[in-house]
Order: structure tokens, then sequence, then C-alpha cells
């Protein structure tokens, strides 16, 4: 029987964050994503991505507390999210990183994505999750 759905593009990713404003603060400033929806007595915020959606939630709130202990060097939420960029300048992306106190994690390389290969970029947000920047396919 064949599979009777077939996937479109990533929703919504949930991040489990200790300092829910200063993630707001960190994914508006660096992403430009904007808050959504609050839904408090969740401890979680909807940020939109393109597309798509990020959620973070708050460790201490109900959905986060659920989580056990926060992500940190010993162990993560994820491996990591990639999000597709236009365009992708490397200069211009370590500049507006660098403008908020982000480092990139290397130099731009070539990795494999839903369009094929093209340069990406890594970073890590305030809790330690990787952010991927990926770029236009080169194929």
């Amino acid at each position: 029987m064949p599979n009777p759905f077939f996937v479109q593009r990533i929703d919504h990713v949930v991040f489990r964050v200790a300092d829910l404003e200063r993630s707001i603060g960190f994914y508006g400033a660096v992403l430009g994503c904007e808050v959504v929806r609050r839904r408090e007595h969740l401890g979680l915020v909807h940020l939109r991505a393109g597309a798509s959606m990020i959620d973070l939630v708050s460790l201490d709130g109900p959905l986060g507390s659920r989580g056990g202990a926060a992500a940190g060097k010993e162990g993560r939420n994820v491996d990591h999210l990639c999000l597709r960029i236009a365009p992708f300048d490397e200069a211009r992306l370590v500049a507006h990183l660098e403008q908020h106190g982000v480092s990139a994690v290397g130099k731009a390389e070539v990795n494999f994505g839903a369009e094929g290969d093209g340069l990406s970029l890594y970073f890590l947000d305030p809790d330690g999750n990787t952010i991927e920047l990926k770029g236009p396919s080169e194929n």
C-alpha cells in the first residue's frame, strides 16, 4: 500500500530554552523571526521563520519541564536546525552574526540538502543548539 501522504516541508521545530525572552530576542535579531503567538499557560512562544515556525518552550514551563535537563555540552535537544536562506553571502552573514555577538562555527562549506549541494554556515543559539544557514543549490 503506498504512503497516504508526502512531506511538503518542515512545519515547525521546538527548542527547549533556559531563558525564553533571551531566545525570543536572539531569534528576532539574528534571524528576523517574529512572535506570532504566545501561549503563556504552556510556556510556549511561536516564531515565524519564513514558511515554517520555530517554537520555543521554557525549561521551567509545563511543556519544557517534561524534557528533563537542559541541553548542554553533554547533551542536546536536536542535532541542528537548517534554514534555507537567500542570498548566501558568507562575508555579510559572518558580519551580521558578529554584530549580535555570535561567531560562526568554521567557514562556509558545501553540504547536501533538500535542493542539492550548496554552501552552509553554522552557529550556535544561546542554548547551544546548532543552526545551519543554507544557500541555494549549486547544481
